[in-house]
């Protein structure tokens, strides 16, 4: 694994492995024990959009790691001025060990990892998100013990969540079943690698995905930069909330996760939420552990 740039590009193999260190990290943290394996390198995190967790969890865990962070805003760069993504990717690549860019085209992270000659990892495009589906795989298997045989439900858009979360169910032979909308379906790959896979199902009947199911994620309806489609959304997206009607379909230990925020009363209910908040804010804590994984397995 050279790079992470979404989830089509690992294999089971790499995702297992990712899921093991990022077990053992998150041991060492807890019970105090350095684990600083990337004494000396430097990160460089480029955000076109904007984060709470990924900007705080790429930092940390690079200090945790021995390394060095630098925080990149879009502004501060010569990219966002016009100079092309492949001369800031070979100049990056002088300086740093490795960057971490969280933007809105996932063709920019495709640019850079082609251009460059050090690691990229994708802290989030509209096409893919990684690094959070790394982290709920963690959180899932650490509830459930396993991911294989399980099943797994996103309910809402077809979004870089829903994307990146078929594919590495899928991976990790998971049955995924997910529901939404006509017209705000997954990206036409995702579905092209989907229907190869008898275990997978898609349908617009949230009810119905949700039947039998070990997990049960969704998301916002409208990301980051569709703030104009919101009100759109709400009418489209109704029916495809979490509460406690669809909690009835799932397994009666069924867990949630959401990646955050949370806009409780519309994609999930307040109570569902809290009554499921420990599995949502492990999933949140998972990404820094999930995260240092990736960085040792790319740095190191």
């Amino acid at each position: 694994m050279k790079h992470l740039l979404k989830m089509l590009d690992l294999t089971s193999r790499d995702i297992t492995d990712i899921l093991n260190l990022a077990d053992q990290l998150k041991y060492e943290q807890k019970h105090g024990i350095k684990h600083r394996h990337l004494e000396g390198k430097t990160l460089g995190m480029i955000f076109e959009k904007a984060s709470t967790r990924t900007r705080v969890s790429f930092e940390v865990g690079m200090y945790q790691l021995g390394g060095l962070p630098i925080f990149l805003s879009i502004n501060d760069l010569q990219i966002g001025r016009g100079e092309p993504v492949q001369d800031t990717a070979r100049v990056l690549s002088r300086y740093l060990d490795g960057i971490m860019i969280r933007t809105f085209k996932q063709s920019e992270v495709e640019a850079l990892a082609k251009n460059g000659s050090i690691p990229i990892i994708n802290g989030l495009t509209d096409f893919a998100h990684p690094c959070q589906v790394l982290a709920d795989l963690m959180t899932i298997r650490e509830y459930k013990g396993s991911l294989e045989g399980l099943k797994l439900c996103f309910i809402g858009d077809g979004n870089n969540m829903m994307n990146s979360l078929i594919v590495a169910g899928l991976k990790m032979k998971m049955e995924v079943a997910v529901a939404c909308p006509d017209g705000y379906k997954p990206n036409a790959a995702v579905l092209d690698f989907a229907v190869r896979h008898p275990a997978f199902s898609i349908t617009n009947d949230p009810k119905e995905a949700a039947k039998g199911a070990d997990v049960i994620i969704t998301d916002v309806w409208a990301s980051m930069g569709m703030e104009e489609e919101a009100e759109k959304r709400r009418k489209a997206f109704k029916g495809f909330q979490i509460n406690d009607e669809i909690m009835a379909q799932a397994k009666s230990d069924a867990i949630v996760q959401h990646c955050l925020p949370a806009h409780r009363g519309e994609e999930i209910t307040a109570e569902v939420f809290e009554k499921h908040s420990k599995e949502i804010f492990e999933e949140a804590e998972n990404r820094l552990h999930a995260q240092k994984a990736v960085l040792v397995r790319l740095l190191g």
